[in-house]
């Protein structure tokens, strides 16, 4: 069946001012941060989740919960501590000695939006009860599972500069976000604006609805249908194996890639392609959306050796050097 491009277009213009008047509340709030903003939109619409690395005080965590008031959703913070339990994040049986019987009490992962603060905090067992509402959609408690009501985001924090009382992620768990972001400092003059707004001690924070979940819904079936071309599929496929295989594509990093990028990758890649060509208003994708978002997908999935580290050779820098060397359609 033939792809109508004009018509992707004409709804994707359609939604276009809804996807404007979200950004446009959010920013009532956060003051510059575009590439967070973006990036979180982009999940939301990928029905993905996200790890977001940044020094404290970089708006993470307000970005987050303006995110979850402008689209009608339920949003649970759940700060990730050394002792802290899976029952403290799934729930558990509680008994009750009236009936004999044991009830289910449900934990703050049962909401639209979670915010994992400092995701690396918490031990291995926590780790793992995540994992599964994370690739499952879905909790067990006791017997029975019960699956968690879409939309469903994990956006998760690590502060980069502290590592004492930390767990590292494990590769399987850090390979199901869809993005890692890195939340650099704000520039001068948007700084100077954060003062004058934030620089009180009852801060106007007030943002109105824009979204409501069955929209998202709808955004994220638009994004599925944007067209991408089978050069597009092809040059997604030849950056991702290019981890893998480097020397196929004449690029010298054998010796320092230990595990290249799963196949997992290459569906994010082409997912995060789509929704990024939704946020710029067209029904195609481009090259250009590719490389925009590709740093976000790779850079956690992309092992660097002891010998790059030696060298001082980042995930980034390597990632990179693909980019730069693999042939753009």
């Amino acid at each position: 069946m033939p792809v109508d491009v004009k018509e992707i277009a004409a709804r994707v213009e359609r939604e276009n001012a809804l996807l404007a008047a979200l950004r446009a509340e959010i920013h009532k709030v956060l003051v510059g941060q575009e590439y967070l903003v973006e990036r979180l939109l982009l999940a939301l619409l990928a029905n993905q989740h996200v790890l977001i690395e940044g020094v404290p005080g970089l708006a993470k965590t307000l970005a987050v919960t303006t995110l979850a008031r402008t689209i009608q959703a339920s949003f649970r913070r759940i700060q990730f501590t050394p002792d802290l339990l899976p029952a403290d994040l799934i729930g558990t049986l509680v008994f009750n000695p009236k009936s004999g019987e044991f009830t289910v009490r449900k934990g703050p992962i049962f909401a639209h939006i979670i915010l994992a603060d400092e995701i690396n905090r918490a031990p291995a067992k926590v780790q793992s009860a995540l994992l599964e509402a994370m690739q499952e959609r879905q909790v067990t408690i006791g017997d029975a599972s019960y699956p968690l009501e879409e939309p469903f985001l994990v956006l998760a924090t690590q502060n980069p500069i502290e590592q004492e009382g930390t767990y590292p992620l494990p590769e399987a768990q850090v390979d199901r976000f869809m993005l890692k972001l890195k939340v650099t400092y704000p520039r001068r003059e948007e700084e100077h604006e954060i003062l004058k707004r934030m620089a009180r001690s009852n801060p106007e924070l007030n943002v109105d609805p824009v979204l409501e979940p069955a929209d998202v819904l709808r955004l994220r079936s638009l994004a599925d249908e944007i067209h991408m071309d089978e050069k597009i599929e092809e040059y997604i496929v030849a950056l991702v194996d290019a981890t893998r295989r480097p020397e196929a594509y004449g690029l010298q990093l054998s010796d320092l890639i230990r595990y290249g990028a799963s196949p997992r990758a290459t569906i994010f890649l082409a997912m995060a392609a789509r929704r990024h060509a939704l946020l710029e208003g067209r029904g195609y994708v481009t090259p250009q959306d590719v490389k925009s978002v590709g740093m976000d997908v790779l850079r956690h999935r992309v092992i660097v050796s002891y010998e790059a580290e030696a060298e001082g050779k980042t995930p980034e820098d390597i990632v990179q050097q693909i980019f730069d060397t693999v042939e753009v359609p």
